[in-house]
């Protein structure tokens, strides 16, 4: 037996409630870009990050909420009807998922954009920093260089 599977893999029908219930919770990257990029009218995507941190860049359309705002701001800076979507500084902080549970105990629909800023950055999307709208080359290691999408 390979090291994968070393703890066998669940029953189907288990593996489909563990995967819808994560694309429940989780978006991606892509995913918010396609959907700011369409400007859905009820699409909120806050910035959870502090002052000195969306200064340095955020994404285009965001709201900033650091996550001890949030409670105490939601209501006059999110619509209460919004579908929202919080992001942080990458993968290895937890500030998005801190976010995200401020919004659902308002009563918030939210999802949390897996890969945070940084994976916004790296695969050359556009954010807004002091001199204006710019953006970074495309990491290889997380987007293609020659299409727009990884097609998944």
């Amino acid at each position: 037996m390979t090291r994968t599977f070393a703890v066998p893999a669940a029953e189907p029908s288990t593996a489909v409630a563990h995967f819808l219930a994560r694309l429940r919770f989780e978006t991606d990257v892509a995913d918010v870009h396609h959907d700011l990029t369409a400007e859905l009218p009820d699409l909120v995507v806050v910035d959870s990050r502090g002052d000195a941190a969306w200064a340095q860049g955020h994404l285009p359309g965001a709201v900033h909420l650091p996550t001890n705002l949030i409670a105490a701001r939601a209501a006059d800076a999110v619509p209460p009807d919004a579908h929202v979507v919080t992001y942080c500084w990458g993968p290895g902080c937890d500030g998005a998922t801190r976010a995200a549970l401020e919004f659902a105990r308002l009563g918030y629909r939210v999802k949390e954009m897996r890969g945070g800023y940084e994976y916004w950055v790296r695969e050359g999307l556009p954010v807004v920093t002091a001199t204006g709208l710019t953006h970074r080359p495309v990491d290889d290691l997380t987007a293609p260089r020659t299409v727009a999408s990884c097609d998944c």
